[in-house]
């Protein structure tokens, strides 16, 4: 007999519908799996053997074929187990009635027959419910992660008796429900709080205007000046994600596997810290079987690199693509994925190899050949890359010792957000949703200068060398302060502001 089930594969992360078919024939016994499986699901038919046996339900001792289709997309994994072992009780009579066709099935078998979690559930969701299907059946651990997708019946199962039961008609399973408000009720509450630093106004109102606009930032600072500890709270102060951006990000962790138990939905703007011994692969992506990298799990977050020159030259130099598209483009001879990797980038250096060049308090000990070594482990197109340079000197005691309050998150993150309000509105019904995010064309459109404006940044340019992109990048800054100020039109004081945060090629002219 032959029978067929749904269920999907994942691609990147995007879900792809497989229709598994099972065929039960004459002939010695024997289990074939065709269709492009690869190690993990080839090994299925002893799972599935075993599972069925300690079930409680017999394997007919016939040829036993089992299709993947399409048979030319890859499948990976272990979540075939469960559609493998439906269909051969499907194929054997076991299963009957209209449900079947209705479902998609996913999930690993032990071998007693108890439905192990499996990765990407949340995609697969997403593709249900495009499919117009009735519903999605999975193992337990995956069903919080995958109710987040309305519209259609996520059955949590934790056995396989127990989708046998459900299918046969014979007994009904509790779809799964999360309550998406109180999930996005719990935003922000792990953040550290700007009230909470002595000092570094400067700096401060850097962050607030790269927050304000997506802006890339590097701080230069000897160590101990705080720049992680600013970095560690610049999320206290990003808009909250909406949904969709929210299902994005989750579709991210739900691939990697990364999903924390008890939390079904990334609700919070990612804080990702890799060390600076990263390889390029895991920074950008990729590997034998690709997976997201940091830049993806990023997403819509904050991708912080403490050190940044201490980082592997190749790894750094990946970071120009993403940082332009906003996506990661995985090329291999069988197939090629695309990640997103919409993020801010925040970085963080010492102005030398010591640390303590120009800082009043130590003294500096490394020659000039080797402060331009360091440096130029950043390369120009890397730096052309980040809009803001913002020196983070070293905190004198009067500040740290001030007991006056200063500005909480919440108070910076309402500016921030005011500013995010003017964006969207001026970037209604396009894919833009920032300053940082202008082309070339929005750049024209919304960064008119006056003759004061362009005579200032004609002078600032022939004293500092600013390439093209530095023009651009001047230009998206200073249009964030503007609407910071409340301004319609960029003013001298705000393209003036936004040169300073220019630290290195002021320092490069010199």
């Amino acid at each position: 007999m032959l029978a067929k089930v749904f269920s999907a594969a994942v691609v990147g992360i995007e879900a792809i519908l497989v229709d598994v078919e099972v065929d039960i024939a004459q002939g010695l016994p024997q289990f074939t799996t065709v269709g492009l499986p690869d190690g993990a699901v080839k090994e299925s038919k002893e799972r599935v053997k075993a599972a069925l046996k300690n079930s409680g339900y017999e394997l007919p001792p016939r040829r036993i074929t089992a299709n993947l289709a399409p048979a030319d997309l890859k499948k990976e994994g272990s979540a075939f187990d469960l559609p493998i072992s439906v269909g051969i009780l499907a194929a054997t009579g076991i299963i009957t009635g209209d449900r079947l066709l209705r479902y998609i099935l996913l999930g690993e078998l032990s071998l007693d027959g108890t439905l192990k979690p499996v990765h990407g559930a949340l995609p697969v969701a997403v593709a249900t419910r495009l499919a117009g299907l009735s519903g999605l059946i999975l193992p337990v651990e995956n069903a919080a992660e995958a109710a987040v997708v309305e519209g259609i019946d996520i059955l949590p199962a934790a056995t396989l008796s127990d989708v046998v039961g459900f299918l046969r008609g014979e007994t009904d399973i509790t779809p799964e429900k999360i309550d998406l408000h109180q999930l996005f009720g719990r935003q922000n509450e792990h953040y550290d709080d700007f009230c909470e630093v002595r000092g570094q106004d400067h700096a401060k109102r850097a962050i607030e205007v790269a927050a304000a606009g997506s802006h890339n930032l590097l701080m230069i600072g000897p160590p101990g000046s705080g720049k992680t500890m600013l970095a560690r709270r610049i999320p206290s102060i990003l808009p909250p994600l909406e949904f969709d951006e929210a299902i994005e990000t989750t579709a991210v962790f739900s691939v990697s596997g990364l999903l924390e138990s008890g939390n079904p939905l990334v609700t919070t703007r990612p804080f990702r810290s890799p060390h600076h011994t990263i390889s390029d692969v895991g920074l950008i992506g990729g590997g034998a079987s690709p997976k997201p990298g940091e830049v993806s799990l990023a997403n819509h977050g904050l991708l912080f690199l403490d050190e940044l020159p201490e980082f592997k030259k190749n790894a750094l130099e990946v970071l120009r693509q993403p940082l332009e598209d906003g996506k990661v483009t995985i090329s291999r001879a069988l197939q090629s994925l695309t990640y997103p990797s919409r993020f801010m980038l925040v970085a963080a250096m010492n102005p030398c190899p010591c640390g303590y060049l120009g800082d009043p308090a130590h003294a500096c000990i490394c020659t000039p050949i080797a402060i331009k070594r360091y440096r130029s482990r950043i390369s120009g197109p890397l730096l052309d890359r980040i809009d803001l340079h913002v020196e983070v000197p070293a905190v004198a005691y009067r500040d740290l010792s001030d007991s006056r309050e200063t500005e909480s998150s919440a108070v910076i993150a309402a500016r921030v957000q005011q500013a995010r309000r003017i964006q969207q509105e001026r970037f209604r019904g396009s894919k833009i949703h920032c300053n940082a995010q202008m082309n070339a064309r929005l750049i024209k459109k919304h960064c008119e200068l006056d003759s004061g404006g362009h005579r200032m940044l004609e002078l600032a340019g022939e004293k500092l060398g600013f390439s093209a992109r530095s023009y651009s990048r001047i230009l998206k800054v200073a249009r964030t302060i503007a609407d910071l100020a409340g301004s319609e039109n960029i003013r001298e004081h705000h393209l003036a502001e936004a040169i300073q945060y220019r630290s290195l090629d002021r320092k490069a002219s010199i």
